[in-house]
């Protein structure tokens, strides 16, 4: 029997409010949608998706480190501690599975301090700027570094 992937999909601050903050910037779509979509893909590839939101930086460390050997990959959407938060940086450098950075916008087109990410440079790579449609090439990503 094939071994089943489980893929942790992290949306970090103020991502709950998808739909409502910033529509020109974010889409209308609640994150509710558009992870499940995610999910979906994940379901076709033959991968459970399990998703965890949090505003809390504490917390993302925490889902990091609860993923270690329970994990194939991790999906990240840090928000903005995508340009400060160390900790996530230092706590996903302990993960030994693939790790895809996703962004709905491209923080690189917005203001400079946005243009720097601390998770980047742990990332096998980053998916910016698709709107929704970036949580499922994260998840096409992985499939593809997990095969």
């Amino acid at each position: 029997m094939a071994k089943v992937h489980r893929i942790l999909l992290i949306s970090g601050p103020n991502l709950n409010l998808l739909g409502e903050r910033e529509p020109a910037v974010y889409g209308t779509d609640s994150l509710d949608t558009i992870v499940a979509e995610a999910v979906q893909a994940g379901h076709e590839l033959g991968f459970d998706v399990e998703h965890e939101q949090t505003n809390s930086s504490t917390r993302i460390v925490e889902l990091i480190h609860a993923a270690r050997g329970s994990y194939s990959s991790i999906i990240i959407n840090p928000g903005a501690f995508t340009h400060y938060a160390w900790s996530i940086h230092d706590a996903l450098r302990t993960f030994e599975g693939p790790i895809v950075e996703v962004h709905l916008s491209d923080p690189r087109r917005r203001e400079g301090w946005r243009s720097a990410s601390v998770v980047a440079p742990v990332a096998s790579g980053t998916v910016a700027g698709f709107g929704k449609t970036g949580y499922r090439l994260a998840v096409l990503a992985v499939a593809s570094l997990l095969r």
